[in-house]
């Protein structure tokens, strides 16, 4: 049977995340430049530049890329950070992914299919689709 994760750590995990979601930037970097993973993940597979990404913090999105997070790493739903972009037609964001390498036909749904379902035309076009 796995040991109970400690309290502490659980959260000190949570405010990490928070501050992803929340485009903390200056503190999220400090978290990750004093060690904390950039490619740090919660209990349902989403990554900080997940949460950073699918709430429109640019910044933040960029900033854990510099350190070397993933650009395309995929959650336990099959999502990725550029899908969850499209959907909130974060174009930003979209562009910083697409510059790091993400793959907009990744993922399910993948970020060509979110940009179609929404109508997000200006996404397909930097997606290099129609």
């Amino acid at each position: 049977m796995a040991e109970a994760p400690d309290p502490e750590v659980v959260e000190l995990a949570t405010k990490i995340f928070d501050l992803a979601r929340q485009g903390r930037t200056e503190a999220l970097v400090a978290y990750v430049d004093a060690g904390v993973p950039a490619n740090l993940t919660n209990d349902r597979g989403d990554s900080l530049v997940m949460l950073a990404a699918y709430h429109g913090h640019a910044d933040a999105v960029r900033a854990l890329l510099d350190r070397g997070a993933p650009a395309g790493d995929v959650n336990d739903r099959g999502q990725t950070p550029l899908a969850g972009a499209a959907f909130k037609g974060e174009t930003e964001v979209v562009r910083i992914l697409l510059a790091a390498g993400a793959d907009p036909a990744g993922g399910t749904p993948s970020a060509v299919d979110t940009a179609r379902m929404f109508g997000r035309a200006e996404l397909l076009e930097l997606f290099g689709v129609r």
